[in-house]
């Protein structure tokens, strides 16, 4: 459609769906090229229901770095594939990093939540001082 683009985010970016030769256009390298970065590992192609290769947009991206690192910066392929291999590395990092961060502001949600409890009397949550995050839950003793 004309002026959308797909990003790493949309399914559409990880699909197997362009075959080699497309993939090859898109990417500005010959098919046999192409192959010989399959073999290499530093793209990994789907497999169609008649055995032919499929690659994904994402692939593509990848293959114009590849081609990039080698052509340009004068990177032999060892080092590429190394160059890939942190980079997905980094990318997993920081996906973690970012879920961390959510779990880690649900929780301190959570804190303030239950700081604004202990602040209403008949709460069974006190404050242990007033520099400490962390509450006690108090029960008064009952006469026996």
């Amino acid at each position: 459609m004309a002026g959308e683009h797909i990003g790493s985010g949309d399914p559409a970016y990880e699909a197997k769906v362009l075959m080699i030769s497309v993939a090859a256009r898109m990417a500005g390298m010959h098919p046999q090229t192409l192959r010989q970065y399959d073999r290499l590992g530093l793209v990994q192609a789907g497999r169609a229901a008649g055995g032919g290769r499929r690659y994904s947009v994402r692939d593509v991206v990848l293959l114009r770095e590849v081609q990039r690192l080698s052509q340009d910066e004068g990177v032999n392929l060892a080092g590429v594939k190394r160059i890939i291999g942190l980079e997905r590395l980094l990318e997993q990092a920081q996906q973690r990093i970012a879920r961390l961060e959510a779990e880690l502001d649900a929780a301190y949600r959570r804190v303030a939540e239950l700081e604004s409890l202990a602040r209403f009397p008949g709460s069974d949550l006190v404050p242990t001082n007033r520099t400490s995050t962390a509450l006690v839950v108090w029960r008064p003793r009952r006469d026996r």
